[in-house]
């Protein structure tokens, strides 16, 4: 199954469709509000009688918060539901529902100092963000600001007094408490602006978002990647005559869609079967990242690795690599023995730790020109100081060959499109895709890591992790895709799985070394193995 991302306005048109095809916005609500239902229960197992908040905006997002809070009150017995509003709703059906189940309220507008929304907030066990849905405008003002501070001050306030009342055992430091109030989002923290990812200063940060029929590409970017906490879609009952697809302006990748993008591995192969990888990568300052690109692409199934580095740097790497074949590198930016190489392989990957010397960009910019010219349809992997090299040249999509892979940074990207790393960050989707156009597959990598093509739907990881976050995992996920490639992908489905399982990879090496900070990048390459067994596993 797909999971979709949409801006809002393209999830107002499916939710037109949907109500011209029979679907009503009702339904819609109490689908939603069931969905929400559900998961608070599974927030809150374990505690008796909980205690729940569900804060209520006017709109339809605090239309599923009050279809959750009168389920709550049926499913959990023993529970205190309250509701804060930012309006009254009194001839609101599904209010006057919530209320007959017993469910208490509260208004802000007889709240102006805030007691009452500091005390249902940090009384609560779980908190129900349904104040703003897609449609909220920043900044946030008057009454809608008020509450939200008053809310966030409660959160932090119940925080610290439960860690003050603690004795602890300075050398057991599982002792000390996680905050005791969860929040759950319905469809965006309230504050996220769901196109661009802005936050205004008094969003609240979700331990989970909740989002309907697909993923809001500001949920994926900027300050949001932190409010949103974990992600779940759920795609609601739409009918069969209204297509997501046709809306979608891009794809989160999961499980499925990525075990369906992996190269077959028949028992009768070789490793011929499985391709054979070029990597023309490090330099004395950087020698380590081209071992680590040649461990990456071996790690993803590439039958053979060849490593091209300068030759202190092949000799000072061979003891350590026994599996790549290597090709010491002299002054020559393209002699025969390297033009030979290039010929034997199935793909080449340039970058990794290069560094910026005359000698390195001449060597970047004279292999771009001998596959562009000499061998047309030979993929080419281009990350780190290739890019680098490329950005320093006008007119650089004019020098990629056909079938092209690009692996930026927000930096490298910034340098690529003649802007700043903030411009990148700002709008990182129509940076992909800007990219994109110089016909190469871009991958932009970072929280949500993009892989964006020229005229189809932008395709996003649904990981964020700081295990990544180290030098070197850049190389390794480099190698990943040139070793896809080698086994048969195009590069855009290279890209997709490379990025998915890579970044798998990262959270399994996070459990094995125990903390996401201590994770290195050999962690990264030697879980991939563990990172494909998963997804083949289904």
């Amino acid at each position: 199954m797909s999971l979709w991302i949409f801006t809002p306005e393209q999830i107002r048109e499916i939710e037109k469709a949907a109500v011209d095809a029979g679907y009503t916005v009702n339904q819609m609500m109490q689908d939603a509000g069931r969905e929400i239902a559900a998961r608070a229960v599974s927030m809150l197992d374990g505690i008796s009688s909980p205690r729940i908040t569900v804060l209520v905006g006017k709109g339809n997002n605090g239309g599923d918060g009050l279809v959750a809070a009168a389920l709550l009150s049926q499913m959990l017995p023993d529970s205190q539901i309250r509701l804060y509003l930012l309006d009254r709703r009194d001839d609101d059906p599904l209010m006057q529902s919530a209320l007959e189940h017993g469910v208490f309220a509260a208004y802000a507008e007889d709240d102006r100092d805030g007691r009452v929304a500091k005390h249902v907030t940090a009384s609560a066990d779980l908190l129900i963000d349904a104040l703003f849905g897609i449609g909220v405008r920043l900044p946030l003002r008057d009454t809608a600001q008020r509450t939200l501070r008053h809310v966030r001050q409660a959160l932090t306030e119940r925080t610290s007094a439960r860690r003050a009342n603690l004795s602890i055992d300075p050398t057991a430091p599982a002792q000390v408490m996680r905050p005791t109030v969860r929040v759950l989002a319905v469809d965006c923290p309230s504050g996220v602006d769901a196109l661009t990812g802005e936050c205004d200063a008094v969003t609240l940060t979700a331990d989970e978002t909740m989002t309907f029929i697909g993923a809001k590409p500001g949920l994926l970017t900027r300050d949001a990647v932190r409010k949103a906490g974990s992600l779940t879609i759920v795609p609601l009952n739409l009918p069969d005559s209204v297509k997501p697809s046709v809306f979608a302006s891009g794809t989160l990748l999961d499980n499925e869609t990525v075990r369906n993008l992996l190269p077959a591995r028949p028992s009768d192969s070789h490793k011929g079967t499985y391709g054979r990888v070029l990597v023309i990568a490090g330099s004395e300052r950087f020698s380590g990242a081209a071992g680590l690109a040649a461990l990456g692409a071996y790690r993803i199934g590439a039958g053979l690795v060849e490593i091209a580095a300068p030759a202190p740097v092949a000799r000072s790497l061979q003891g350590g690599l026994l599996e790549p074949i290597w090709l010491p590198l002299g002054d020559d930016p393209l002699d025969d023995t390297l033009r030979n190489s290039i010929a034997a392989s199935d793909v080449v990957l340039i970058g990794p730790g290069m560094g910026g010397s005359a000698l390195a960009v001449d060597r970047t910019l004279a292999v771009l020109s001998h596959v562009r010219e000499t061998y047309p349809a030979l993929p080419l992997v281009l990350d780190a100081d290739a890019l680098n090299a490329l950005a320093g040249v006008g007119a650089w999509a004019n020098l990629l060959p056909k079938h092209a892979v690009i692996t930026p940074h927000p930096g490298e990207m910034a340098r690529l499109l003649g802007v700043t790393t903030p411009d990148i960050q700002r709008d990182r989707f129509t940076s992909a895709s800007n990219a994109a156009e110089s016909g190469a597959v871009c991958v932009l990598k970072g929280a949500h890591t993009l892989i964006a093509a020229a005229n189809k739907p932008v395709r996003v990881s649904p990981f964020k992790t700081d295990a990544l976050a180290k030098a070197g995992t850049g190389d390794v996920l480099a190698g990943a895709i040139a070793g896809l490639i080698a086994q048969g992908l195009a590069g855009i489905d290279a890209a997709s799985a490379a990025v998915y399982i890579h970044a798998l990879a990262g959270t399994l090496a996070t459990r094995h070394v125990g903390a996401a900070a201590g994770v290195m990048a050999a962690d990264v390459a030697g879980a991939l193995p563990a990172a494909l067994g998963q997804i083949r596993a289904g």
